[in-house]
């Protein structure tokens, strides 16, 4: 037996579960395939980082009717204070200047995924889950997909198939797409702490010497760590006792919430700036992490692929609206070229950012320094950055 499919989203994660609920009143057949159970994905410890969500991605999961069941869980971030350890550049960006109840909001990532999963339970899409795909062959008019389930193969046909399928992708690797990798010589430490202030729903970015450190309001009394630091640096902090580490923390970030306490366990992630070589080939798009991983400086990982999904939703209603090829060459150039823009946009900033930072050269601190200064006192370009804060840069 054949299955037939329009669209077929390899990955019911957080980008291809929101491109599956995006199409829930779309004119097309959509399967979605699922390596992992829920369950098993949440068993991870990727499942308990915090996601700072921009404005502009909560009206998307507002939209897709995912916010509401997130809502309760998520601490809003009405201020940004940014900072360069041991110097006098400062930044601080506030809601209220921008006539908003916030400027994003931070929630742990298995919370959106329960959200995403249950929603997309109510869809009437195929889900073959756990299944993973063994073959592609892309023709004229569609791409066979040969799923195996269990020990049964699954052939499926459609006329575009999506990879959301992470950062070790099999679509792409079946493709044979290779990848940009950019070592940053970095390790991003996660963790949370107790604070002794209240978080005053703000969000800290502190760069070090070291490394950039975040903490984002999870409670009012309880935030996230994100500290990024060289690989032989951040191993020692991992295997330090939680006294030594808080210490260092403190020393660090200073008393801007009072005394810190280690409130989760401390883990470790590499950090790469990777990119897939190629968008779209014969009837396939990569989206989400299957396509870019970035530094999770000003985190911007998550909100790039969901607008990589809002935007695919968007055009592929167009053109089946108007009965053409989802599949289409053109149609997906002209996709990949309008998503372009906005991932090359982010790379140069979060990528920049770290360089710029991590330079300890005096012209360049002092030039830094001085922008921070300029920034928190012009408001042409505290509106600016407060845009792009709120994820509005991308014009979606």
């Amino acid at each position: 037996m054949v299955y037939d499919y329009d669209v077929v989203i390899v990955g019911g994660g957080l980008v291809g579960g929101s491109l599956a609920l995006a199409l829930r009143d779309a004119p097309l057949r959509v399967a979605v395939v699922e390596a992992a159970s829920i369950t098993e994905r949440l068993s991870l410890a990727a499942g308990d980082r915090a996601l700072a969500l921009a404005r502009g991605t909560v009206q998307i999961l507002d939209g897709l009717g995912v916010w509401p069941a997130v809502r309760p869980h998520a601490m809003p971030i009405r201020h940004i204070h940014v900072s360069d350890r041991g110097h006098f550049g400062k930044t601080r960006l506030h809601a209220a200047d921008k006539g908003v109840d916030s400027l994003g909001q931070v929630v742990l990532a298995r919370v959106l995924e329960e959200a995403i999963d249950r929603a997309l339970e109510t869809l009437p899409w195929t889900r073959f889950c756990p299944a993973r795909v063994v073959g592609l062959q892309a023709g004229r008019d569609g791409i066979c997909i040969n799923l195996r389930q269990d020990r049964d193969d699954l052939p499926l046909t459609a006329r575009l198939v999506v990879a959301a399928d992470g950062g070790s992708s099999t679509v792409r690797r079946l493709l044979g797409i290779e990848q940009g990798v950019q070592d940053y010589g970095q390790t991003a430490l996660v963790t949370a702490v107790r604070t002794d202030r209240d978080t005053a729903y703000t969000a800290y970015e502190r760069f070090t010497a070291a490394g950039p450190l975040a903490l984002l309001p999870l409670e009012r009394h309880r935030s996230a760590v994100v500290w990024t630091l060289p690989h032989g640096e951040a191993a020692e902090r991992l295997h330090q006792t939680e006294a030594e580490f808080i210490a260092q923390l403190q020393e660090v970030f200073g008393y801007w919430l009072g005394r810190l306490e280690l409130a989760a366990p401390r883990q470790g992630f590499p950090l790469k700036l990777i990119r897939a070589e190629k968008m779209v080939d014969r009837r396939v798009v990569l989206i989400g992490n299957a396509l870019h991983q970035l530094h999770p400086v000003a985190g911007q990982g998550f909100n790039l692929g969901l607008r990589d999904a809002a935007l695919l939703a968007e055009r592929l209603f167009t053109q089946a609206a108007f009965g053409d090829d989802i599949g289409d060459p053109l149609f997906l150039a002209r996709y990949a070229q309008t998503r372009q823009r906005d991932l090359a946009r982010v790379i140069r900033f979060t990528d920049g950012l770290v360089r710029v930072f991590s330079n300890a050269a005096p012209p360049l601190v002092l030039a830094r320094n001085l922008a921070l200064f300029a920034l928190d006192r012009l408001p042409p370009a505290k509106r600016l950055l407060s845009r792009y804060a709120m994820g509005y840069g991308a014009g979606l």
